[in-house]
């Protein structure tokens, strides 16, 4: 879509917040990775063992970066009042219940010790690695926060569509609770309002720069979906046989 500058587009939005111009300068990207089949088939338990381990692997990667992503955000935050939310999250959610959750759900899925710590890596893990890595290495907190929101915001979105009965198997009932309810609620409203309260104050060239990574990293969670519904192997691209030599 066109990119209509912040100060010009607030002027007539029926939402002026800056996280919402993010979000709908991300379209059509954002609607199409909260109401990704790969998302929905999850909150219904439909997610093959085969797919959501390979999914789950992969996502696994994520867990060093996204914590260093957060430590960065305690570093670069412009006051105490900030820091403390990430500190919180970071001490209570990232390193324990995420991280519990997925050696117990690997395991179930029988995932082995090397899948967990050195699986061959898809393209798309690799450059949302790098993409956290290049935020984190910034210390600009407004883009942190970009990349922070975009990976939390998104997964509420699709885990706040689950409707009719929780699936019986853990393995997908836990990782909805997981994005899901009052905590992480709280949470993206917290990187909502941070970037609402900093965003405004931004020149046009700084708020195009957030908007540039808030929109990476959408893409990049639309490919992630994407792989992971694809059933295709690392390193195996669409149309490329398994027994090819």
């Amino acid at each position: 879509m066109t990119t209509v500058p912040y100060a010009e587009w607030r002027r007539d939005a029926a939402n002026p917040a800056f996280s919402e111009w993010l979000r709908q300068h991300s379209e059509p990207d954002w609607e199409a990775v909260i109401s990704h089949p790969f998302a929905a088939a999850i909150t219904t338990g439909k997610v093959s063992d085969a797919d959501m381990r390979r999914y789950l692997v992969q996502d696994y990667q994520f867990v060093d970066s996204f914590t260093a992503l957060l430590g960065a955000a305690v570093a670069s935050a412009d006051s105490f009042e900030a820091r403390v939310p990430f500190g919180r999250f970071l001490g209570q959610t990232a390193t324990t219940e995420e991280k519990t959750y997925f050696h117990r759900a690997l395991a179930a899925l029988g995932a082995s010790e090397s899948d967990m710590r050195s699986p061959e890596l898809e393209q798309v893990t690799i450059d949302f690695r790098s993409l956290m890595d290049e935020a984190r290495t910034s210390l600009d907190y407004p883009v942190i926060l970009a990349v922070l929101c975009v990976a939390e915001w998104t997964y509420l979105g699709w885990a706040s569509r689950a409707t009719g009965p929780a699936p019986e198997n853990f393995v997908h009932r836990e990782w909805i609770e997981l994005h899901e309810g009052p905590e992480f609620r709280a949470w993206v409203d917290f990187l909502r309002g941070e970037l609402d309260r900093i965003g405004p104050e931004l020149d046009e060239r700084e708020q195009l720069r957030v908007l540039d990574f808030f929109r990476r990293a959408t893409r990049l969670e639309l490919e992630f979906f994407d792989m992971a519904m694809s059933g295709e192997p690392a390193g195996q691209s669409s149309g490329e046989s398994a027994s090819a030599s």
